[in-house]
């Protein structure tokens, strides 16, 4: 049993941006050495998320749509009551969405499907530097 870990940081812009991070995990896997197993990547920070899509402008917006459908910014929440910083939404988005992913290696690759991409989301209301923690465990 091998165990491979590492932390990469991405620049995001505020407001739901979203980044495609596929090849960097990839990279990471390869890396690793690790042929058969599962890599765990987990977004830290309780405004920022994780999710797999097809990474095409199109789907991108319907996404950015519907997490603002869900979790409108422009509603009230207890959050801003609190800490008054306006980013209430940002962390129920997050919340709704997850800050982690499972994904099965195989043969030294990440089984994802044909138009499967890994992406990372910041909701909060400013620019962010995200971290992703990395860990690839297997044989």
């Amino acid at each position: 049993m091998k165990f491979y870990k590492n932390s990469l940081e991405f620049e995001l812009n505020a407001n739901t941006d979203i980044k495609d991070i596929t090849y960097e995990i990839e990279r990471e896997v390869e890396k690793s050495g690790i042929k058969d197993g599962i890599a765990s990547i987990f977004i830290l920070g309780s405004t920022g998320s994780i999710t797999t899509i097809e990474y095409e402008r199109g789907v991108i917006n319907d996404l950015k749509k519907a997490i603002n459908r869900i979790a409108p910014p422009d509603i009230q929440y207890e959050h801003n009551f609190a800490w008054h910083d306006g980013n209430g939404h940002s962390h129920v988005q997050a919340a709704l969405l997850g800050p982690s992913l499972t994904i099965p290696v195989r043969n030294g690759k990440l089984t994802l499907g044909t138009w499967q991409q890994i992406v990372i989301i910041n909701h909060d209301i400013r620019k962010r530097i995200r971290k992703v923690e990395i860990t690839i465990i297997g044989s």
